[in-house]
């Protein structure tokens, strides 16, 4: 049995994260604040099989809080390894915000990083983003390559913790594995996100609003794939030493908006009813993740293709539609 401390654990990927780990007999310890940036109801509804757990913990609060942070670690002097998921999330709205973006992204995951160092908790897994490529023109997307372009306030908070880890690495002895996320979709997730949203519109017989001509594609990658992908880091971090490691974390099978949008549709059974509107700002063209490191490093497997986890997302929208209504 292992202590794993997750921060943003009432999310999509946290409490997807935590059920896992409690049902391998692990002791689960998390932090959420709860906030609106989707309805409150919602994070409510993904811990509702683990919150009588005895095996977990949750703390009501904000990684921004030094002091609060400062008390989980002393609380739980048995943690094993962190995984840092909290975060203002969002291209869009990073571009409205970026100052809070700044603060809970960068400030946050430095408050973490101070009370592992002052707790002597060495091993760390943090959720980075495959937005940090950028618009990168060379594909697929591989971990080596210069990220050094942002387009979003978001993108560049990751980046910048990618940086800030690997200054707590080297000073300190941490060993962390970054792991950049590729369009995580299944399960829970979040509602502004276009999957979500998109079945929702079809099963109302909405309009399907579709950013620019359909041909920008995204690495969706499901859910129970990340899961495993994370508990494999944990694992490499808390038998290795001297750890630093980028890992992109995907499917590497790239999916066009427009297919996404007429996959959605032919397991509604819905003919979607399309309105084009303009590339946003911030949007990136394409995600690709070549996961090559992550299979030779903790034998990283995705094995869920993008309509069985569309299948299993709209199974579980119909019986949680109420929270989205």
């Amino acid at each position: 049995m292992s202590t794993y401390f997750i921060t943003g654990g009432a999310g999509f990927i946290g409490s997807s994260l935590a059920e896992q780990l409690l049902k391998e007999g692990n002791k689960v310890v998390t932090i959420d604040n709860f906030c609106d940036f989707y309805d409150v109801k919602i994070k409510e509804n993904n811990i509702k099989n683990v919150i009588g757990n005895s095996n977990y913990k949750l703390y009501r609060s904000d990684i921004r809080d030094k002091e609060v942070i400062k008390k989980i670690f002393d609380d739980n002097p048995e943690i094993d390894v962190v995984m840092h998921l909290a975060a203002m999330a969002g291209v869009r709205p990073s571009i409205e915000n970026p100052i809070l973006y700044q603060e809970v992204n960068c400030m946050g995951t430095q408050n973490i990083l101070e009370e592992m160092k002052s707790h002597g908790i060495k091993n760390g897994v943090f959720a980075s983003s495959s937005s940090v490529y950028g618009n990168c023109k060379q594909v697929p997307f591989k971990e080596d390559m210069i990220v050094d372009f942002a387009i979003s306030p978001y993108a560049a908070t990751k980046k910048a913790n990618e940086v800030m880890t690997h200054v707590y690495h080297k000073l300190f002895n941490m060993n962390i594995i970054m792991l950049r996320f590729f369009t995580v979709f299944g399960p829970k997730q979040r509602p502004d996100l276009a999957i979500n949203k998109f079945t929702r519109f079809m099963m109302e017989d909405k309009e399907i609003p579709m950013f620019g001509d359909g041909t920008t594609s995204r690495d969706y990658t499901y859910i129970d794939d990340i899961v495993s992908g994370i508990i494999k880091s944990c694992d490499y971090v808390m038998n290795h030493t001297e750890i630093y490691e980028i890992l992109n974390l995907g499917n590497s099978t790239p999916t066009t908006l427009k297919e996404m949008i007429n996959i959605i549709g032919e397991v509604l059974n819905k003919k979607p009813k399309i309105k084009q509107l303009p590339m946003q700002p911030g949007d990136v063209e394409r995600t690709y993740a070549d996961i090559s490191k992550a299979k030779e490093l903790i034998g990283y497997n995705p094995s869920t293709s993008f309509k069985k986890g569309i299948e299993n997302f709209v199974e579980w929208y119909k019986i949680n539609k109420e929270l989205y209504l």
